[in-house]
């Protein structure tokens, strides 16, 4: 995995190309693109397995501040996140809510010109790491629960915070809980108006209808699956070259280009007002069910040695590793774990489900 540094420095090449953050609006440091030229602009980063973009900072927090924060805001963030300056952390989750955003229980409460929060978030990646964080706090609990959410920015060394790391399941330390006991954060930080922040973290969301398809990812995952297949070999035959191997890969392989093709039709409509929140939930499922897929399948490739690999060793003690082992082997195994949370993060499948059943078929 990626050090700060190392995304820091990524994030400042793209930006001195002009590249750092090509879905924004050219006014604030965008690219102008078409939505068909950004898809094969991500395409091509994931092909030539390149960092992706720090998704908090250029991809969520940094849209809705351009579409509904002040000019103060605009001037004091947009800038430090387009050169990789600042690291984002977004506060939306909490033990007791999860995808359902409208049950949060963090509290804002007005004070002069400061808010003072109360409350805990929970899988709050890279908020070890980064400086500010978006949080989504109540500020109002006398009205339904959405008309009362606000969107706040948080500076993360802010007295009263505290962050504990969550050990994830391939030994990863990027999970959070963050715990803010009397957090007092200027009003100048309060994006748009006070009680709007359903609104703009549905804004957020929405604002990129296919990224929950996780195509690009799926796309290069897959082929490095094959690539690895046909190094791998089974009694002096290529494991691609195998009939139950390449039934399996192809299989993976046609399911994973009609989710391309859902994705270009959405791609084609980048102007449409239509509401496509069913489609979008269907992506989510297909998506990260691929990443399970695609994952599984290089275990399938790899065999045994997927049980001796970690990525992580260092934190649980020292593993044995092979330094015969082809330079494939690694990551793959902590890849293939974490895709498990895949179908939970961003919206559990089985949400996603009751969103479809509700909007396309009226149940």
């Amino acid at each position: 995995p990626p050090a700060r540094d190392d995304i820091r420095r990524w994030q400042r090449i793209l930006y001195e190309r002009g590249w750092g953050a090509p879905h924004w609006p050219v006014e604030h440091g965008g690219t102008g693109w078409s939505a068909l030229r950004k898809h094969i602009f991500m395409e091509e980063l994931y092909n030539a397995d390149a960092m992706d973009y720090g998704w908090q900072s250029t991809q969520m927090v940094a849209p809705v501040i351009i579409a509904f924060g002040s000019d103060w805001q605009r001037e004091r963030f947009l800038a430090p996140i387009l050169r990789g300056d600042e690291f984002w952390c977004q506060g939306f989750s909490e033990p007791n809510a999860g995808s359902d955003l409208a049950g949060l229980k963090t509290t804002a409460v007005l004070d002069g010109d400061e808010y003072v929060v109360n409350g805990q978030k929970i899988w709050t990646s890279d908020a070890t790491i980064a400086d500010w964080g978006f949080f989504l706090v109540k500020t109002d609990t006398t009205v339904k629960p959405q008309r009362g959410i606000s969107f706040l920015l948080v500076k993360m060394d802010t007295p009263g915070i505290t962050v504990r790391p969550i050990v994830s399941i391939e030994g990863g330390k990027g999970l959070n809980e963050v715990f803010l006991e009397n957090v007092r954060v200027p009003k100048a930080h309060l994006v748009g108006e006070a009680g709007m922040g359903w609104t703009y973290a549905k804004y957020l969301l929405d604002k990129e209808r296919t990224a929950s398809a996780f195509l690009y990812f799926n796309k290069r995952e897959l082929q490095r699956a094959k690539d690895i297949a046909a190094q791998e070999m089974v009694d002096g035959v290529r494991l691609i070259d195998t009939p139950a191997f390449a039934r399996k890969a192809a299989d993976i392989e046609a399911d994973l280009m009609a989710l391309e093709w859902c994705v270009l039709r959405i791609l084609a409509e980048e102007k449409s007002e239509r509401n496509l929140d069913a489609v979008v939930s269907a992506l989510k499922i297909s998506g990260s069910e691929m990443q399970q897929r695609v994952t599984q399948l290089q275990m399938d490739a790899l065999g045994p040695r997927v049980m001796r690999f970690d990525d992580h060793a260092d934190e649980h003690g020292d593993l044995a590793i092979d330094e015969s082992w082809p330079d494939y082997v690694g990551g793959r195994t902590s890849g293939y774990l974490i895709a498990r949370a895949s179908t939970i993060y961003g919206g559990a499948r089985e949400v996603q489900k009751n969103i479809i059943a509700k909007l396309a078929f009226g149940l």
